[in-house]
């Protein structure tokens, strides 16, 4: 097996954590994004998560090449992406308004319970990507369950800030 392509698919390893290594992946993804942010803002961010998703690609199809197993549960490079992309209306905000992104930390609890959320149930296009039986199934689905987890982000944003600081507020 590609040594680069083991450490890469299971992120240096964490994907050997258990229990939960999918949920591991997601609790490391976080520091990370956190440093991309902090040293590029929201467009660093958005490299990363296309970069992640190139190499996470090769490297999950390196690591299930000749397996019967399209998705092995120490593979958390998809967790890591998927995550990446819950958290990206979390960097904008910040890199836009030009405050601390850790300001936020309801947000990046909303993120990494929402995108868990998404990830384990897998509604909808999450599981049919799922279902594709291949290294970017194994990606896909958690990229969509990112962006389900972003707009959830964006939603409850928008309901705390346009209605219950209002009420609130009153």
């Amino acid at each position: 097996m590609n040594r680069l392509a083991q450490m890469t698919a299971t992120v240096g390893g964490i994907g050997y954590l258990r229990p939960a290594p999918g949920t591991w992946g997601s609790l490391a993804a976080l520091p990370i994004a956190w440093a991309f942010h902090t040293l590029g803002g929201f467009p660093l961010l958005v490299i990363a998560v296309i970069g992640t998703f190139v190499k996470g690609t090769w490297a999950t199809k390196q690591m299930t090449a000749g397996s019967k197993n399209h998705d092995p549960s120490e593979i958390v490079i998809d967790e890591v992406v998927g995550q990446f992309i819950a958290l990206l209306p979390l960097s904008y905000a910040a890199w836009i308004h030009g405050i601390d992104i850790l300001v936020m930390w309801p947000g990046w609890v909303a993120a990494f319970a929402l995108f868990r959320l998404f990830d384990i149930t897998k509604p909808g296009p999450i599981g049919r990507a799922d279902r594709r039986g291949d290294a970017l199934g194994v990606m896909l689905d958690d990229v969509i369950a990112g962006l389900f987890a972003a707009i959830g982000v964006i939603s409850l944003a928008a309901l705390w800030h346009g209605v219950v600081e209002r009420i609130i507020g009153q």
